[in-house]
């Protein structure tokens, strides 16, 4: 039988930003027993957990639940609010932007991809300004939504949706508005209700501290409408069979029941915790962490201070250096996964995850195995990065210490 809880000793430092470590609390309520899921108390349960995630979402509007990852939704969004040949409008913010686009194109749908010249994009965010531009050239509105990220998982990238909103409201465009916030959402602040969000595409395994496997779309009234004219096929992921059962707590076809127990904890944590204080922990994780970078005289893959990702760190490396054979010896020695690089960054940098169940000296520990990892494999380092994130976090109480 294959052994996937070899670590000899202690417990191994998943840091990668997502699947992201899943607290004690979370694995307890999924141990349960599994229920009737047409029975009254799955009912109860379902009718409970759709009104406790429309307040992590921060909207009134029907939040739709699927046995299936972040592409399922993604795929869901699509399928359920546009048509064959529909043109739409998408913006490359790195890899995952990238496989939304692609998956637009093998679904009939006609997407135009825009960006910043060369490599810029990857370190930057959406450029709304560049949105408002094309749409205002599209007179006719052949263009039926437009389809951001939020936070890119693989470049530590949070862009502004709000000025997305803007930038389609000024050119005065009727296009649907979606966008992805699978590995932002309970990490990162996010107002699917008050940014003008059409359709919000997430996913478990992120800041929900679930394992992979739900995933989300949020819904504006102007999206369920599309989809009672939209002509691409679809059965599984129909928005209306699964609104329709979920009015009184159910599915139409059989949902993953302890995963949803895990959901159900996990949306009280979040919310007895309060959203504004997990963002403000994500905030000063993320800056901690950004200390140590710098001190180490590396680049952060980010190159715009003012949309620095809450969730991971980029971490660039010096030309001529290897960013896997670097993360591989981290992982061999010190028992620490770090993300790597995807798509044009792949072997040029790693990414630190600080998101979810986490704690300053998780993060500490984190920061020293890539140290030692770094100084093993050669990198030159301007200093301690170890350090500087001791300092920050020092010199920078948390909202809820344990002596508060």
């Amino acid at each position: 039988m294959l052994n996937l809880d070899f670590h000899p000793s202690g417990r191994h430092f998943l840091q990668i930003p997502g699947p992201s470590p899943v607290p004690d609390r979370i694995l307890r309520a999924m141990s349960l027993p599994t229920i009737d899921h047409r029975g009254p108390e799955f009912g109860a349960l379902g009718r409970e957990l759709l009104d406790k995630v429309r307040q992590v979402f921060k909207t009134q509007g029907p939040v739709v639940i699927y046995p299936a990852s972040g592409t399922g939704a993604w795929e869901a969004a699509l399928i359920n609010t546009l048509s064959p040949g529909d043109r739409v409008l998408m913006y490359e913010t790195g890899h995952f932007a990238t496989l939304w686009q692609k998956m637009a194109r093998r679904l009939g749908l006609e997407p135009e991809f825009l960006s910043l010249p060369g490599s810029d994009g990857w370190r930057q965010g959406v450029q709304a300004e560049m949105i408002e531009s094309r749409l205002k050239e599209d007179s006719a509105h052949h263009i039926k939504a437009v389809c951001v990220v939020h936070n890119e998982t693989s470049t530590g990238v949070t862009s502004d949706i709000a000025a997305v909103r803007r930038a389609i409201d000024t050119a005065g465009h009727p296009a649907l508005l979606m966008v992805d916030t699978i590995s932002g959402l309970a990490s990162a602040d996010y107002r699917h209700d008050e940014w003008g969000v059409d359709v919000t595409i997430s996913g478990s395994q992120k800041g929900l501290m679930l394992p992979p496997g739900i995933s989300f779309n949020a819904l504006s009234n102007k999206a369920i409408d599309a989809s009672r004219k939209a002509e691409l096929p679809k059965s599984f992921w129909a928005w209306d069979e699964i609104l329709e059962a979920n009015s009184n707590g159910y599915w139409p076809y059989t949902p993953n029941t302890n995963l949803l127990y895990g959901l159900n904890e996990s949306l009280d944590m979040l919310l007895e915790e309060g959203l504004d204080n997990v963002f403000a922990r994500h905030q000063r994780w993320a800056a901690g962490v950004r200390e140590a970078v710098m001190a180490w005289g590396l680049e952060i893959q980010c190159r715009d201070p003012a949309v620095y990702s809450p969730v991971l760190t980029g971490v660039v490396m010096p030309e001529g250096v290897d960013a896997d054979a670097v993360r591989q010896l981290i992982y061999r020695r010190f028992d620490l996964s770090l993300g790597m690089g995807l798509g044009k960054t792949r072997g040029r940098m790693f990414r630190i995850g600080h998101l979810g169940d986490c704690n300053d000296l998780t993060l500490m520990a984190t920061l020293s195995g890539c140290e030692m990892g770094l100084r093993l494999s050669g990198v030159p380092l301007s200093g301690s990065g170890v350090e500087a994130a001791m300092r920050y976090f020092s010199e920078h109480a948390p909202v809820h210490a344990l002596d508060n």
